[in-house]
């Protein structure tokens, strides 16, 4: 029997993954929770062969840095990222942080269901890049990896001075981004931006801690 573990903070979201995994036979779910903190400490005491981990979690607790205690403590445990967002940054987090696979919330149940037992199999499943999103009269494909860092300071609310400092570029250059993302996406201000981005779920608004 397989284990599993779920930590969704949307209570829908969490009872269709725990459907999926109950009608898989020799699958069973041992846990399911809205918090990564909680997650952390089951794995020290139940006995779990996967974890399916949202990233924004209850409490704006982070389901990578999670991800990544468990795997330093529990290695032979299976981690599979499951996420809506669609910023390239949790793909490349989420490898960092060592887990062994990654999924897109919008896929079907027979999709999903096999990159699980592929992921408990042994295998690393991963796409290629994350599905894009529309943003504005742009789509997500159409910033470039500088307009992206932009864009990720624009929804912390960071000043134009701000991002030049914490990007290591010209406040010109910020501007020049930000004026490149303004046109593509025809909003009218950086503001209607940055939330455009948060709502569409383009940018991750990730906690440091956990």
């Amino acid at each position: 029997m397989v284990n599993v573990m779920i930590v969704e903070d949307q209570k829908m979201i969490r009872s269709i993954l725990e459907r999926y995994i109950n009608d898989e036979e020799g699958y069973e779910t041992v846990a399911s929770i809205a918090g990564a903190r909680r997650a952390v400490e089951l794995c020290d005491t139940a006995a779990v062969n996967l974890v399916l981990m949202d990233v924004q979690t209850e409490l704006r607790e982070n389901g990578l840095i999670a991800a990544k205690k468990i795997k330093a403590a529990h290695p032979e445990i299976k981690i599979m990222i499951v996420t809506s967002l669609a910023d390239r940054e949790v793909l490349e987090q989420a490898k960092a942080a060592g887990v062994d696979s990654l999924w897109y919330k919008d896929s079907d149940d027979v999709v999903f269901m096999d990159a699980v037992r592929r992921t408990v199999g042994g295998e690393h499943v991963f796409p290629d890049s994350p599905p894009p999103v529309e943003i504005g009269t742009a789509k997500s494909t159409d910033f470039t990896n500088a307009e992206m860092r932009v864009l990720r300071c624009l929804v912390k609310g960071m000043s134009y001075g701000a991002i030049a400092g914490a990007l290591g570029i010209e406040v010109t250059t910020v501007k020049y981004h930000v004026a490149n993302m303004l046109q593509k996406t025809n909003f009218e201000n950086k503001l209607q931006l940055a939330i455009a981005a948060s709502e569409s779920k383009l940018v991750a608004e990730l906690s440091g801690g956990d």
